[in-house]
């Protein structure tokens, strides 16, 4: 039962015959009047077990784009059902006006929309729904809570994706309108043509030169139907903060783009999220399923506190890659973290397919290290200093084993990762 600011006033009124005949009968008897009254109008407001509520949610929804809730109220009851329905949800799923006033005759139905914006990605789901149905007086209500299950799916907000035209238009650069020119390991051959100053002598094809009257060069153009395998990093430094949001978040950009460019170059795209064990996994899904499979398969992945087994990891890849691939490490670049667990098994995995290492740096630490208006802040600019010292270190170690290290900050990842991607299907690395 809820008792209405109205029983609130009726019983305060009561104030003034106590003040006319300050006696203890006046005082009881008035609170009879009162209880009586609410248990009038308690009994005249119609039950809310009578109140059937079904729940429509869309399957999912990008996040910071905004959805609704729709509750489908009936009033199964013999009485008119006056009152209000709350449409409780979890507070990251950003419900605003859920509480809904209804006036729903006997055997009527009615649709209550609640606007959603959500402001963490994963699956939020609904709590439970409250019918609180006053009487005809509106001095008290009966109230029923009801579990009427619902979920969305909030997907990645693929913000970088502001960035794909620019780096397609490079793309169709690369392949066909403009063949590249330098033969590589991951090149085909696209057609002959004659030679013109600054072309590399070794593309000369002497054999179709000495048929001609002139000096013709092969065009090579980055094979298609490569093998792209993203390994999204969930161990406990994925959970950092870097800025507003935690270090997997920008990763998960990164890896968007990277899948949005690879796909439509024409390469094969798995990925796999991994700390201990396997979290997540894309395989097999090409053209327009890529993208939604990845961003459903992200959407509820979320770091664990735990350390990252990077053996376990390098088996998962092996057991996926048959051919030499582009293998994209989205992880931390901590040298504490790399130091012990990536470099002593990485060098196998950087011999047998191109590495890729995509690292969010963060912008605190450069800040940190210009400070220096006080003795506490010379002290946090040495200890930034001697980061980003050992990130080096640790970064030249990794290439020296032939990866490629890409680190940038949490808006600079996506585009860089890409360029970096653009560069080595260039160079005939793919």
């Amino acid at each position: 039962m809820a008792v209405s600011w109205r029983a609130v006033v009726l019983a305060a009124l009561g104030a003034i015959p106590v003040l006319l005949v300050p006696q203890y009968a006046v005082v009881l008897g008035w609170a009879l009047v009162v209880l009586l009254v609410v248990l009038v109008d308690l009994s005249l407001a119609a039950s809310p077990r009578d109140v059937v509520v079904r729940r429509t949610v869309p399957a999912s929804v990008r996040l910071t784009q905004p959805t609704s809730s729709s509750l489908v109220v009936t009033n199964t009851g013999a009485r008119r059902l006056r009152g209000v329905v709350r449409d409780a949800w979890q507070p990251s799923a950003g419900a605003t006006s859920n509480r809904h006033r209804v006036s729903l005759p006997a055997g009527e139905s009615a649709r209550l929309v609640t606007p959603l914006l959500p402001t963490r990605r994963g699956d939020r789901a609904a709590d439970r729904v409250t019918v609180r149905s006053f009487g005809p007086m509106g001095m008290a209500a009966r109230q029923l809570s009801a579990d009427v299950p619902g979920r969305l799916r909030v997907l990645p907000e693929f913000a970088s994706r502001r960035h794909l035209p620019s780096r397609l238009a490079r793309l169709r650069e690369m392949d066909g309108r403009a063949a590249v020119q330098v033969r590589g390991q991951g090149t085909e051959f696209d057609s002959l043509r004659e030679y013109v100053i600054g072309d590399d002598v070794r593309s000369i094809d002497w054999r179709a030169t000495a048929r001609r009257s002139e000096v013709v060069v092969r065009t090579w153009r980055p094979e298609r139907d490569r093998r792209v395998l993203i390994v999204l990093d969930t161990s406990r430094t994925a959970a950092a903060r870097i800025g507003e949001l935690p270090r997997v978040d920008a990763a998960i950009e990164a890896a968007l783009l990277l899948a949005a460019l690879a796909s439509h170059a024409g390469d094969r795209v798995d990925l796999i999220a991994h700390d201990r064990r396997v979290r997540a996994q894309v395989a097999r899904a090409a053209g327009p399923r890529l993208l939604p499979a990845l961003a459903d398969a992200l959407a509820p992945v979320d770091p664990t506190l735990v350390e990252m087994d990077w053996p376990a990891t390098i088996s998962a890849i092996d057991q996926r890659l048959s051919q030499r691939s582009l293998v994209v490490l989205l992880t931390a670049l901590e040298p504490a973290a790399v130091s012990h667990g990536l470099l002593p098994v990485v060098a196998p995995l950087a011999h047998d397919h191109t590495v890729v290492l995509a690292s969010v740096a963060d912008p605190e630490v450069a800040e940190l290290a210009t400070s220096r208006g006080s003795a506490a802040e010379v002290y946090d600019a040495a200890a930034a200093e001697r980061t980003e010292l050992e990130r080096a270190a640790v970064t030249l170690r990794l290439r020296r084993y032939g990866v490629e290290v890409v680190d940038a900050l949490p808006d600079d990842l996506a585009p860089r990762l890409a360029d970096t991607y653009l560069a080595l299907k260039a160079a005939g690395r793919l």
